[in-house]
């Protein structure tokens, strides 16, 4: 990925080596959003920890009861990782104000912050432990880079691109947001048992997979920054982090009732379909009748 001297984004706000806040993420009214129960969900098979646990619901939605090794109080800032994140996200910001321009809309850019170990957010205490995630309480996407070294070393997925398709599947569900699908599928979730708000999570996830396909089309098209290998670090992350992989990986049985994000052949798949059309109606998971 020839990402170097291109443009950055000026919205990201750095608060690695401020210390974070404690406590946990509770879960209450409308504030969290799908991904980010989705992701501590993966975060749970990633580090052998409870998912429930980090979402504070075995405490009873208080401090979940995690004790994580603290980073130092001023983490090592490394400007190249740095700057890679700005270029990325001024990308998105670029493709997706395109596309909602030609649908008639203004879109109105997340920002990023990058912390260590923990950090308040408008849907709680956000914690590295939970993988990147988005609040839309906020509007930010939230990410500590030590988990591109997780993402690297323990799950296989080396690469810039596949580091940029993180990012860029969080973006995606900024555009959930702004299009209202978040609002909407909250409130469903709320009617249903707990296979069915599965279903719905995996649904909501797979279209953000296919919103990073479409970012990345549209991208290359008037950049031509990537090559054949960075689509195969983005198809392999997502092989890796799969429901059905991850499963595995934690040594467990494969259930696929209990997926949230989808199966491996499922990211891959909407990745594809948002990546070889370049659409945004390309991404309907919710009417999908196969995933």
């Amino acid at each position: 990925m020839r990402w170097e001297g291109n443009d950055q984004s000026d919205n990201v706000e750095d608060r690695r080596g401020m210390g974070g806040g404690g406590g946990g993420f509770p879960i209450g009214g409308r504030s969290i959003g799908l991904g980010t129960v989705a992701v501590a969900v993966v975060a749970g098979w990633l580090f052998g920890i409870n998912p429930l646990t980090l979402l504070g619901l075995l405490s009873g939605g208080g401090s979940p009861v995690v004790q994580q090794q603290q980073a130092p109080a001023h983490a090592p800032r490394n400007d190249r990782e740095t700057a890679f994140v700005r270029t990325v996200l001024r990308n998105t910001e670029v493709v997706w104000g395109e596309v909602f321009r030609e649908g008639g809309a203004q879109y109105r850019a997340p920002t990023l912050v990058l912390f260590d170990n923990s950090t308040p957010t408008a849907c709680g205490t956000g914690q590295s432990a939970m993988g990147p995630f988005y609040c839309p309480g906020d509007s930010k996407v939230y990410i500590d880079l030590r988990f591109y070294d997780t993402l690297r070393d323990r799950l296989g997925a080396p690469g810039e691109f596949a580091q940029a398709y993180v990012i860029a599947h969080e973006v995606g569900h900024h555009v959930q947001h702004l299009l209202g699908i978040t609002d909407k599928v909250d409130a469903m979730r709320r009617r249903q048992n707990e296979t069915q708000a599965n279903a719905t999570s995996v649904r909501v996830e797979l279209q953000a997979d296919c919103f990073a396909g479409v970012w990345a089309q549209r991208s290359q098209e008037s950049k031509q920054w990537l090559d054949p290998s960075d689509i195969a670090a983005a198809m392999n992350a997502a092989e890796k982090i799969g429901d059905d992989a991850l499963q595995r990986s934690a040594g467990r049985a494969v259930v696929p009732d209990s997926f949230t994000h989808g199966s491996s052949a499922q990211r891959q798949r909407w990745f594809m379909n948002g990546y070889k059309s370049g659409q945004v109606k390309a991404c309907d998971t919710f009417n999908a009748t196969t995933l």
